[in-house]
Order: C-alpha cells, then structure tokens, then sequence
C-alpha cells in the first residue's frame, strides 16, 4: 500500500460498482457547463471515504464531480445538494472554495445526486507529520489551515445566504442524537464503550456556543494547498457542513493531536521538533483570530473533544458498514479495517470522559 501521500494521492479507473453511463454525463455536462467541449474522460480520486468523487477532462478543460454513492445510505448522509449550496455561498468570501458549476438531483443520470466542480491544481498532504518539509515550511502549512477555518468561523451565515442552512438552538443535543442514531444504523458489532457514551453525552453537555457555519470534517486532507506556497486554495468535503457551534468544529479538527499516527494524527510525534503547533497554540491562535478574549474552558474543551470522537466512531462505522456492502468511496475501505479503528478510538473517547 505504500504511504498515505502515495497511496490516497491521484487517480485511478472508475471500478466497476461505481461505474457509470460516461455518454449521458457528458450530454448533461455539455447542457449544464457552459464552454465545454471534447470526448469526456473519467478517473477516480483514490482518496476519500464518503462520497466517491471523479476527475472529468473534456478538451482542455479539467472538472470534479462528487456523487452519493449508491446503496443503502444512512439517513441525512452523503448530502450532495448541502455540498453544493455551501460551497456557492462561499464562493467570494475570504473562504477559499473551488467554483462550483451545476447540481443534479436526478438519479436517471447516473444513478444517484452529484454536483461539479472546478478542479483546483495543487497539493493534499495525507500524512499531518509533513515528511520531507522543514520545520518552518510545516509551521506555515498549520498556521495557514488555522487561518482559513478562523476565516470560515468568522463569516456571517445570514450574509451569505445561508441563515436557513442549519435548524435553530439546540446544536450540540441534536448532534449528539443524530450520531447516536448514526452509530446505531451502522453497528457492525457492540462497542461497549460507545454503548456508555450514548448516556453520558447528553448528560454532561456545556452551554450552548454561538451559530456560525462549521465544515464538519476540517483536517489537513481536505485542504488543497497551493502548488509551491503555504496558501490553501479550496477547501473541500463539505457534506457535514451545517451551522452550529464552531469551537465543536475546532474540536474535531484538533483530534489531529489526539489521534495515533497509524490514523494519520499526531499522538506521541515531537511535534516541536518538526515545527508543528501544540494544540493548546493552536488553539490559542484559533481564538484570537476569531476575537475571542477569553480561554475555553477545559472541561468544556474536553467535552468537545469527546463528543468528535464519538462522532468520529460513527463514521468509522457507517464506513465498514458500506465496506461489507460493497459500496465504499474508496477501494481501501475493509470492514475489518475500519472496524477496527472504531473500538480503540471509543474506548480512548470514554477514558477522557471518565476525567471530566
């Protein structure tokens, strides 16, 4: 398999149970796109877990299209159209998003929603200890990712658009109820430690954060950076997107630190030593930048952190569930795989609960 940059890092044939009618997508594109033109090629990102996404080249124009995938999917999941919405209402704000073209809702074209996309040239970095950087260049890489989800945190969502994107109040408890029937739905065995989160979560829940728009899934891997420079380009996968509160989104990206290096985090790497932020500066970064002049407080941070975890747990689930189906985004998904990295990372969000 190799490292995650080289393994996660281009494309591929589309495989066979995600293929689909090339000729009536390029008759669509061609209606939809304005200025395309050429014979359609398709090839898969190896990368991703979630929704498959493609690489179209027509002529000299170069496109992404990012679709459901098919099956049986969990409820509200793989919500291409909230994709689509988020990324257009960002388009011109300090949030840089790839341009986003044209939305199809129906299935008759090839077989589930998909939008399209620019594609934006330049560099995912799939492993966050940044092999074969500098101290300096890996500092900057970070210090760019914590600026643009400050950015992203500081917009307005009725400004954009986006007043109606995400119900009102009540964030973090429809969270928490949403994961739990998440994790739930795709159960491939008992997890006793999810099991005791289900009941603490909604038991130890902090006050209720401010409202902004929250990405849901903001790591280094779904950033494209500039070819040569420390300066993301477009931000991607936004299916999780909503609005809520953003220090749970912060949160969720922090897990980075938290996580083992066997699952691409930093847990136990000399951080210092490669130049990269602890998480205490990098969060201290993130609030200042957001304009918050007090500190969180840490068994509301530690709240936050647990909650991710958990949450994360289920996607790790709905991911072997998909995996046992056959109908995984990427072909490196194994329900043993997977599976196994949900118990240890419950396990691990229980015994942080149980410092609370």
């Amino acid at each position: 398999m190799g490292t995650p940059q080289t393994a996660f890092t281009g494309t591929e044939a589309v495989p066979p149970g995600q293929a689909f009618d090339e000729a009536r997508l390029g008759r669509w594109l061609q209606d939809h796109v304005p200025g395309l033109a050429g014979p359609l090629q398709v090839a898969r990102f190896k990368g991703g877990q979630s929704n498959p996404t493609f690489l179209l080249t027509a002529g000299d124009r170069r496109l992404v299209l990012r679709r459901q995938p098919t099956g049986t999917l969990l409820p509200s999941a793989h919500a291409v159209d909230r994709e689509f919405r988020v990324i257009r209402a960002l388009a011109g704000t300090g949030v840089p998003v790839a341009a986003a073209h044209a939305l199809c809702e129906d299935p008759v074209v090839i077989g589930s929603s998909f939008y399209v996309m620019d594609h934006v040239e330049g560099r995912i970095f799939w492993d966050p200890t940044l092999p074969g950087h500098t101290p300096a260049e890996r500092a900057a890489l970070f210090d760019e990712l914590n600026r643009v989800m400050a950015a992203l945190h500081r917009v307005d969502p009725a400004a954009v658009g986006l007043a109606d994107f995400g119900r009102p109040g009540a964030y973090l408890a429809r969270q928490v109820a949403r994961w739990t029937r998440q994790y739930k739905a795709a159960e491939t065995e008992p997890i006793e430690a999810a099991d005791r989160l289900i009941d603490w979560l909604p038991q130890h829940m902090p006050p209720e954060g401010e409202r902004r728009i929250v990405h849901g899934d903001y790591r280094i891997d779904n950033v494209i950076f500039h070819p040569t420079e420390p300066r993301i380009l477009a931000v991607l996968d936004w299916e999780l997107a909503t609005l809520g509160d953003p220090l749970v989104d912060f949160a969720y990206h922090c897990m980075s630190w938290r996580m083992p290096p066997a699952a691409r985090g930093l847990a136990g790497v000399n951080t210092a030593a490669l130049g990269i932020p602890s998480e205490a500066h990098h969060l201290a970064r993130y609030l200042l930048r957001t304009g918050r002049s007090t500190a969180v407080p840490a068994r509301d941070w530690h709240y936050y952190l647990v909650f991710n975890m958990f949450r994360l747990v289920g996607i790790l689930q709905g991911i072997a569930q998909r995996a046992q189906q056959g109908n995984a985004a990427n072909a490196n998904a194994s329900a043993v795989a997977t599976g196994k990295r949900a118990r240890p990372l419950a396990e691990q969000a229980w015994a942080l609960a149980q410092t609370l």
